[in-house]
């Protein structure tokens, strides 16, 4: 399979009696064992669509089930290639300079899951939490959006 040019990023949320919690995920290919806090992410495959990437990618790394509820936000960000192995940027086409990342929300109901080998653990939060340990701007934003839309009840 190959790479496609877009990322995605999806933040697991469940309601429940303590209220809405964010499923935060710290990586475990960090340099000195670093702590790393993020949402699901990757990259799409082949020609998949964007909800499709961000299914399957949610499914490999966390064993939610692709039938449950994806919204897709209006955050969007740009991810610059250089991120990315060299073999990957000739592949995409050495002026491909950014990619974009498309932000989803999934609605969890069962708080356990199956985290692959890409993280060390796993937590649910609280939004204050979340953003304290968030690494990146762009995982914020899509995490205010997302937020706010559930309390203003436009999920």
């Amino acid at each position: 399979m190959s790479r496609a040019k877009m990322q995605v990023l999806v933040i697991p949320y469940i309601e429940n009696e303590d209220g809405i919690k964010y499923c935060i995920f710290n990586r475990a290919d960090t340099e000195d064992n670093e702590d790393f806090w993020q949402f699901v992410a990757g990259g799409g495959e082949d020609d998949e669509k964007p909800l499709e990437s961000a299914k399957r990618e949610t499914w490999e790394e966390t064993g939610i089930k692709e039938k449950a509820i994806f919204y897709q936000l209006e955050s969007i960000s740009y991810v610059p290639t250089n991120c990315f192995s060299k073999e990957r940027r000739k592949a995409w086409g050495m002026d491909c300079l950014v990619i974009p990342e498309y932000k989803f929300a999934v609605y969890v109901k069962d708080n356990n899951l199956q985290i692959s080998d890409e993280h060390k653990e796993y937590r649910w939060v609280d939004y204050d939490t979340a953003v304290e340990l968030l690494k990146f701007e762009s995982n914020k934003i899509a995490l205010w959006e997302l937020d706010n839309k559930i309390k203003m009840k436009l999920l």
